[in-house]
């Protein structure tokens, strides 16, 4: 792949929410996986959260053994998942906060005063050849802790501004991109490789895209809901073309 491109990983959390609303096997999130790869992804990320709502360990195990693609693991800091991501040996492991009650993850992980416990975690992971990212929001003080735990990477939580950009609110959105971008530059400079995602969608996609720091977006929710109108095939390919034409700097 082309250094400057930027990697999609798509999440496909919601493929196992639709299957688990009945029980069974459809539709098989691992199928949706494979054709996630074909239409355009570059690697799928699922989050095997504690009360297992979506994904499950076996649709983890299956993955691993059936994709032939970069597989990235959300899980929360805990020894159980810790556990889990040393047996199944996934190739990146992203740390997010996660409270049973939520909904969706609501914000980035919260460093400062847990660094020690996260640092043993982090270093665990990667001694096992596992690449560490840290959920985070765009924040210099939680960037310098994960550049301080040992991370290689970072996401950073793109919620506020996609709710800003779906909200219409222009001066709200520009000051959240520009702190997706100060953010970005930041972490670069820490020698952390930046990620981001959570909420993008046609719309928001193209601004983040286009910050040259960022090497990874991951998008699941979106994509999934348009695929019930469109197709997973066509709406990983918008996203993608999406992405590189704000990478190229070209209008959308």
């Amino acid at each position: 792949m082309n250094p400057e491109t930027l990697r999609l990983g798509v999440n496909i959390d919601h493929v196992a929410t639709i299957r688990n609303a009945r029980g069974g096997s459809h539709p098989d999130p691992v199928r949706a996986a494979h054709l996630a790869i074909l239409a355009g992804a570059d690697g799928i990320t699922v989050h095997l959260r504690e009360d297992r709502r979506h994904i499950r360990d076996r649709d983890i195990e299956r993955l691993k053994s059936e994709l032939f693609a970069p597989i990235n693991l959300e899980m929360a800091a805990t020894d159980e998942m810790v556990a889990i991501a040393l047996r199944i040996r996934p190739n990146a492991a992203c740390i997010v906060p996660e409270r049973r009650e939520e909904r969706t993850t609501e914000g980035g992980l919260k460093l400062l005063g847990v660094e020690p416990r996260l640092r043993r975690m982090v270093g665990g992971l990667a001694d096992a050849g596992i690449r560490v990212s840290l959920f985070v929001e765009a924040d210099r003080k939680t960037l310098d802790a994960a550049a301080e735990v040992g991370a290689a990477a970072v996401e950073l939580h793109t919620g506020e501004y996609c709710h800003a950009v779906l909200d219409d609110s222009g001066a709200r959105a520009d000051a959240e991109l520009a702190r997706l971008q100060e953010a970005a530059a930041h972490a670069s400079g820490l020698g952390l490789e930046v990620h981001a995602g959570h909420g993008l969608d046609f719309t928001s996609v193209g601004p983040v895209a286009a910050i040259p720091q960022i090497v990874e977006l991951n998008i699941g929710h979106f994509l999934i809901g348009e695929a019930v109108f469109v197709g997973l095939d066509e709406a990983i390919g918008r996203m993608r073309s999406l992405m590189d034409q704000a990478r190229a700097g070209q209008p959308a």
